[in-house]
Parts: structure tokens; sequence; C-alpha cells
């Protein structure tokens, strides 16, 4: 399956407002959704996603990138990912009425656009998800837009990883290594916590989903980190056992996939879950 692909600009309506979208064509009856994290644009870093898009088109499958709203060339009110639930449902109407052969949209987010779209996209009519990276770390009004800081979890995790080196022997003994950081690292490390609000919301999320929801892992990043603790808690048990959900992790500190083989990786896997659906 291919063709020639052709890129069109468009203006999506939402509650007033108008996001700015990009339409990768395709004649395949599957459309993939492009769902950008943080307040990054349509685009991507380094064009990344435009030229994701680009690729998958040219294997057939339209492709829809847009700037929520208050990001880029959208207007309105940057309300952040919570509040993206109407944006998520307006670019699937409109794949779904701009492709009238459409027979399945599948969404693609990482990052809070990954876990916007295990909150809001059942009740946008998404028949699949790819999920990378999901964010579950709390953050609140003293510390939003701050460096989030590393869940005890996440911390063990990159402790063991340089447990394991036997450079980092070497480095202490040398004093590359700060001994008193490397103490209070350890003690944060032995702290136990509990899982936050959020991670809740996306635990019930995804165990109400009645489609395949493919989470993605990038496990030496922090972010990913933090989500598979939760994952691998007594609290996400039912999700564990839920049939549509599927967990694979891959040997990368990359959280937006951006190397040669992480880039790779990620598009195999969006493309089996295109060509699955």
């Amino acid at each position: 399956m291919g063709g020639t692909m052709t890129r069109g600009f468009h203006q999506i309506s939402c509650e007033g407002d108008t996001l700015a979208a990009t339409l990768d064509s395709g004649s395949g009856p599957t459309a993939l959704l492009i769902v950008s994290g943080g307040n990054e644009i349509r685009s991507g870093a380094h064009n990344g996603m435009a030229r994701l898009a680009q690729l998958l088109s040219q294997q057939g499958f339209p492709v829809l990138r847009y700037d929520r709203r208050g990001i880029g060339e959208s207007s309105g009110e940057n309300k952040t990912f919570l509040d993206s639930a109407a944006d998520i449902k307006a670019a699937v109407a409109f794949l779904r009425q701009e492709l009238p052969q459409l027979q399945s949209v599948i969404a693609f987010g990482n990052c809070d656009a990954a876990t916007a779209l295990a909150l809001f996209g059942p009740a946008a009519g998404i028949d699949g998800y790819i999920l990378a990276n999901p964010w579950v770390i709390e953050m609140d009004e003293e510390t939003a837009g701050e460096e989030p800081t590393m869940s005890a979890a996440a911390i063990r995790s990159r402790y063991w990883d340089r447990i394991k080196n036997p450079r980092t022997i070497i480095d202490l003994l040398s004093g590359k290594i700060d001994f008193a950081k490397l103490l209070k690292g350890l003690r944060r490390a032995s702290q136990t916590e509990q899982n936050s609000r959020l991670s809740l919301r996306v635990r019930d999320a995804l165990c109400g989903m009645d489609k395949d929801a493919h989470i993605l892992l990038a496990k030496r990043d922090t972010t990913a980190r933090a989500f598979l603790s939760a994952w691998n808690s007594s609290d996400f048990a039912q999700a564990r056992d839920t049939a549509t959900i599927r967990v694979e992790t891959l040997d990368s500190a990359s959280h937006s996939f951006a190397d040669e083989t992480a880039s790779e990786w990620l598009t195999e896997k969006l493309l089996e879950a295109l060509r699955a659906a």
C-alpha cells in the first residue's frame, strides 16, 4: 500500500476557537492522529513529527497533526493537556468528516499527550492507542512549569543502572562523583511513596478502555520510569490483567525517541498498530 503523498493545511473548529492542523494524505481505511505533548507544536522537535507523518503517509496511512488551543498557530488559551478533551474530539471528528473512507482512527501521543489520550480518547471515538512514556507525575500550581522532581522509584532505577557500571566505583574513588550527593540520592531512593492522583486517573481510564492500547516506554527516561513504577505497583494490578493493554520497553533514555535506533523502533510499532487495525 502506498502512493503519492499530498500535504494539506486546515483549520478545525473547536469551541469557538480554531486548531491549526496538517493532514498528510493516504488512501487506506486507517488514519493516525498525532497529539503533541507539552507545548510542542504539531511539527514536533526538529520537525520529527512532520517527518514521521510523511513516512507513514507514503505507506498509505493518512496522518493528522494539530496545534492544541493556545499553542503554535491555533487560537484560544493554552490550558494544558488536562483541558484538551475538546481539542482531541474536534480533531477526530474532522478526520472522519474529511476522509469518509475511514474505518479506524488510531491515536499516538508522547508524554502528557499520551496521558490526555488515555483520559479523553474514548469519548472522542478513537479506535486504538499508542501511548509513549505517559506522564503520571503530579504537578501543583507552585511547581507547574518547573523541571519535575524524580520519583523515588525513578531514582532507584537510575542508581541501579549506575551501580551495575564498574566505572562508578572508579569515579567515586577519583572524586568525579560527589559522595555527599550520592548519599542524598540514596536516602531519597529509599523512601516509599504513593502513586499520584494523576497516575490513578490514568489507571482507571486504561481499565475502562474497550480498545487496544499499546504503551511504549523508553525505559531509561525519567517520565517512563515514573510510569513503570506506578504500572508495577499493586494499584495497577487490574490494568496489568487487562487484555487490551500491552506494554513494551526500549533500552533508551530518549524521551522523544529521537536517536536513529529509537526512531526506527517507534516507527515500526506505529506501522504495526496501523496495519493491525
